[in-house]
């Protein structure tokens, strides 16, 4: 069967180097005995490693014409090539309700998204491996004091450990992207609860750092409205003279339940 054309509406960068394929699939072996699902196989280059290691594989793809090809390529996984939108997916539905591991080579222009859903669905994903953009990747691995570190940086550090794994050039890619790539790896910590209202918790990080280079008296204000805005003593703690990117997770567990104190009871 002749091989897949990479699209560029689908954000397609085919990988060739099988080295840095198997690199990419052992991965997944810090967290062992459970399936794996894999997003954006394309042509199966990282498909190929992980359907030999002793454990269920199941693989996500939108694009109709990968999905020809990795039936007829790899016919042991006929009945798991999922031709769907992983965005739009019920996750609970993949493995009848088991925990998995996330991996693939991920589309770098939906790859934020993939991790927000990623953490929707945190109990069921124990571990998250894969190679995205190297920008992205530093945001995610970045710790306070960094201008990497941003809204990615503190919700998937509430719930995961991140390891930057190792940089991929762009040669190794048909066709090449314009920027470097990076492989990561997302495994839960042992938190369970933040200790705060957890939706709470994503308003005020992401008001928090749409305006990153203000102090938070200043960028939390949009929290409240005119009509609920606390008074001047909140805005005077301590806390409220630093920026965003200067929190810890728990500092901004801590900033979540002030915010609590003074929001107007529904």
């Amino acid at each position: 069967m002749k091989k897949v054309r990479p699209k560029k509406n689908l954000g397609q960068h085919f990988l060739t180097d099988l080295n840095i394929a198997r690199r990419i699939a052992d991965t997944v072996d810090a967290c062992p005995d459970i399936p794996v699902l894999e997003i954006g196989p394309g042509m199966g280059v990282l498909t190929q490693y992980l359907v030999q290691k002793p454990r269920e594989v199941k693989a996500v793809e939108i694009d109709d014409e990968s999905v020809a090809y990795l039936n007829a390529t790899y016919p042991q996984l006929r009945d798991q090539i999922l031709g769907e939108d992983f965005l739009r997916m019920d996750l609970n539905q993949v493995f009848g309700g088991k925990q998995f591991v996330l991996t693939g080579n991920y589309p770098y222009d939906i790859s934020s998204q993939i991790f927000f859903k990623m953490l929707d669905y945190k109990d069921l994903i124990p571990c998250c491996t894969g190679m995205i953009q190297r920008e992205v990747a530093q945001r995610i691995a970045s710790e306070p004091g960094n201008k990497a570190y941003g809204i990615l940086s503190v919700m998937i550090q509430a719930w995961y450990d991140v390891e930057y794994l190792f940089t991929v050039d762009e040669g190794v890619f048909n066709p090449p992207p314009k920027v470097k790539s990076a492989v990561i790896r997302m495994t839960r910590n042992g938190v369970e609860s933040l200790g705060c209202d957890e939706s709470l918790f994503k308003r005020v990080v992401k008001t928090a750092f749409n305006q990153r280079r203000k102090m938070l008296r200043v960028s939390l204000k949009p929290l409240f409205g005119k009509d609920h805005m606390p008074d001047a003593a909140f805005f005077a703690q301590d806390i409220m003279t630093r920026r965003p990117e200067q929190l810890t997770v728990a500092q901004f567990v801590d900033l979540t339940n002030r915010v609590a104190e003074v929001m107007p009871k529904p």
